[in-house]
């Protein structure tokens, strides 16, 4: 039915590496590859195989889940996207989930596999629109700290030179073209 692959760390995974809860949920407990580093891993790709077709009106959504933390969602691949590299943003672990005695067992984390409707989801790359949310903050904080960097007071006003602006972009191009791995730095 489908396959992953955690880039740089492991081979193709396909179903069997998962447990089934039901027709349609797996569950891929992440202490099995990688113990308690599991939020080292940053990336998985996910792919359906060829043999087999999802209908056109489902998609197979990823989740991840932190030990302790509730499921959140990454991404999806559908027919007409069937592989797609997702960040696994990790939730913080923590207590949101209350265990009784019976469930004393260590918690870890894990990875979810669900089939829905496509019509569900709100995106199918939610962590692309995360990265352009961080870059996109990166950039402002970027442009404020060089502008504070010029800011005089004037009572309860900042002032700042009429051409700040002009000065800052064309200071973020130079960098830029001299270092392509400058705007790499913005994206982390």
């Amino acid at each position: 039915m489908f396959g992953v692959v955690f880039p740089n760390r492991s081979f193709p995974l396909d179903i069997a590496a998962f447990s089934q809860i039901d027709t349609f949920h797996w569950i891929l407990d992440m202490n099995t590859f990688v113990g308690e580093a599991y939020d080292q891993i940053r990336e998985v790709c996910v792919f359906l195989l060829n043999n087999f077709t999802l209908p056109p009106d489902k998609a197979l959504a990823v989740y991840v889940q932190s030990p302790g933390s509730a499921f959140q969602y990454c991404g999806a691949v559908t027919i007409a996207r069937p592989s797609a590299v997702l960040s696994l943003n990790w939730p913080e672990p923590g207590g949101q989930l209350q265990l009784t005695a019976a469930d004393a067992a260590p918690l870890t984390a894990k990875i979810g596999v669900s089939v829905v409707d496509l019509a569900s989801l709100t995106s199918l790359d939610v962590a692309a629109e995360k990265r352009i949310e961080r870059l996109a903050m990166r950039v402002g904080e970027n442009l404020f700290n060089y502008m504070q960097s010029f800011c005089g007071v004037d009572g309860s006003k900042l002032i700042v030179p009429m051409d700040i602006l002009d000065r800052w972009f064309k200071k973020f191009q130079e960098r830029a073209k001299r270092d392509p791995e400058y705007l790499k730095g913005f994206a982390l």
